[in-house]
């Protein structure tokens, strides 16, 4: 899958942004194997393997991408050509972290690694560098959790096409048929409304819908049940989508529904907690508070949301203790849930970005549970 559709003045400000970073953070460089912050800085989609592949980022000296020789050609689908960045290539019998090192300058104090870093490869680069490598994390969370117009753009249109299989869930929600029934018909939705992949399909019927992680087995669908479907799928340079409606199969009891529009206000409140400044928990709270004071508290049993990006889920996270303040361009989740173990579930899921003064939420279908007509 080709990732990187985006100009390279895109992924030259990126690495450029990384290195300062990496600067200030008074570290001698920076590690990154293949993952998502290698995607981020290069567009590059290449893989983990037992040979070595890595961008070294020394703060002194210049880039450089290690890679076997017989990987070279992973590199085609990235922006390496077009930055001009050396590529120091190896075979079997070299040893690549030596590279890594000499990459790096002066022998290095301190140097990051990213943490989807293998101990495959961290252990042995450990020897080489005599020094305890530290988890980038804190040098490129920044600038992956803020995201930039492109990407702001491509969560836009990821959204809007998830949005278009919801539209088209309640014709697949027929009593009789198996949640991996309706799961494959989803799965081949979401690749017909635009994404270049399915991410994940999540039908949760009548019991099943209390897992909020149930994925989908062979139970059929029942007249009655509530049904939750949490649905996402990657959309043109690695960007992904991710939103939750619920589901009656028929009208639901009166309880239900009660509890339902409980939930659906939490969801509402924690969005209109969204704006720069508020940290994330501030918005965890005000969703839980409202589930809370009506009793519900306990059936919420999952953090508010997620960031998400080129990775479905990433920083920042809405749960208590996170103080992290809000900053526009942020994106992520609003997705509160209330769940009864052997009974019935249900959540709603919107993707928001932060704005100037509030949040811009990325998912339009209606939040009300929707009922689905039964046939005949």
């Amino acid at each position: 899958m080709d990732v990187r559709r985006f100009d390279t003045a895109v992924y030259a400000r990126r690495l450029a942004t990384a290195m300062a970073a990496t600067a200030e953070s008074g570290l001698d460089g920076l590690v990154i194997t293949p993952g998502y912050d290698l995607r981020y800085l290069l567009g590059s989609c290449a893989q983990t393997f037992e040979r070595l592949t890595a961008l070294v980022v020394p703060t002194c000296g210049d880039p450089t991408v290690i890679v076997p020789r017989l990987e070279l050609a992973s590199l085609k689908d990235s922006a390496v050509a077009e930055l001009g960045l050396q590529v120091r290539d190896w075979v079997d019998g070299d040893d690549p972290y030596k590279l890594v090192t000499e990459a790096l300058g002066a022998p290095p104090a301190a140097t990051a690694v990213t943490d989807s870093t293998p101990a495959l490869h961290l252990v042995p680069l450990t020897i080489m560098l005599e020094v305890l490598p530290v988890l980038a994390t804190n040098v490129l969370r920044e600038l992956r959790m803020v995201k930039e117009e492109c990407e702001i753009d491509a969560l836009c249109k990821a959204g809007a096409a998830i949005d278009r299989v919801h539209a088209r869930v309640p014709e697949f929600l027929i009593p009789g048929r198996t949640e991996a029934e309706v799961a494959d018909d989803i799965a081949e939705a979401i690749v017909a409304e635009g994404h270049s992949e399915v991410a994940f399909v999540i039908v949760g019927s009548g019991p099943h819908g209390a897992d909020p992680h149930h994925g989908y087995t062979d139970r059929e669908l029942g007249v009655g049940d509530i049904v939750v479907v949490d649905i996402g799928g990657t959309y043109g340079p690695g960007y992904h989508s991710d939103s939750t409606r619920t589901y009656s199969i028929g009208e639901p009891n009166a309880d239900v529904a009660q509890q339902y529009s409980i939930l659906q206000r939490a969801q509402h409140a924690a969005f209109e907690a969204v704006r720069p400044g508020v940290t994330a928990a501030q918005v965890d709270a005000a969703a839980r508070d409202v589930l809370v004071e009506a009793g519900l508290g306990e059936h919420f049993v999952h953090r508010t949301g997620h960031g998400i990006g080129l990775s479905v889920h990433e920083e920042p996270y809405i749960v208590a203790g996170n103080d992290l303040p809000l900053q526009p361009g942020m994106a992520f989740s609003v997705e509160p849930g209330i769940y009864f173990p052997g009974k019935w579930g249900a959540r709603i899921e919107d993707i928001v970005v932060v704005t100037e003064d509030g949040a811009e939420p990325l998912n339009t279908r209606p939040h009300g549970l929707a009922v689905v007509a039964l046939p005949g």
